[in-house]
């Protein structure tokens, strides 16, 4: 009776296809931004060893890129519980994949503040260092910058069927991208099994 309640309620909040556009929208940033990162450090590889070590590498962060993937999408299936029961399963998925778009966008930002070296002027360290908490105002800081950033496009989508309508077009044409991520997914699982094998 539980098992058969259980999956009333999942089929009533998503389908095949809407869990599949989800799992590609939780893949195509993570993919994407890995892809920037394997072209970013190819050519050093290259130098310190050869091509084929290159591809090694490459073919270790797609793998990767797609574990996350499927992780963040297991997440955000479970969160698209908390929406509303009302919601057509196509209006949540959107819902969903507008999150995964906002956050992994902060995510690249605070990776690429990390890997360019980007810090705080001098005053403002000191300011921190004096304050007597600077964890706390470097969050509070955090969450100033961030929290605006995700709740305005949240308020719009709510707001506003044509932010909806947005979102899935864009949903769908990215997702197309994101097939050919998996099939180089797919390439370096290839190539991992036979550098390993």
């Amino acid at each position: 009776m539980e098992v058969r309640a259980l999956s009333h309620s999942i089929t009533r909040r998503y389908s095949i296809q809407g869990l599949w556009s989800l799992f590609l929208m939780c893949a195509f940033p993570l993919h994407l931004w890995a892809m920037i990162l394997i072209f970013r450090d190819m050519s050093w590889v290259i130098e310190r060893t050869n091509v084929w070590d290159a591809i090694g590498v490459g073919s270790y962060g797609m793998i990767r890129a797609f574990a996350e993937s499927v992780v963040v999408f297991v997440i955000f299936s479970v969160l698209g519980f908390l929406t509303p029961a009302n919601w057509m399963i196509d209006r949540r998925i959107a819902f969903l994949s507008l999150l995964v778009i906002l956050l992994s966008a902060w995510g690249m930002i605070a990776q690429l503040l990390f890997l360019w070296n980007v810090s705080p002027p001098e005053s403002v360290l000191r300011f921190l260092a004096e304050s007597g908490h600077p964890v706390r105002i470097m969050i509070a800081a955090s969450l100033a910058i961030v929290t605006p950033t995700i709740l305005v496009p949240v308020f719009l989508f709510l707001r506003w069927d044509k932010v909806v309508g947005s979102i899935q077009e864009l949903s769908e044409r990215l997702s197309l991208l994101t097939m050919f991520y998996l099939i180089f997914d797919l390439a370096g699982l290839v190539i991992v099994l036979i550098r390993n094998l």
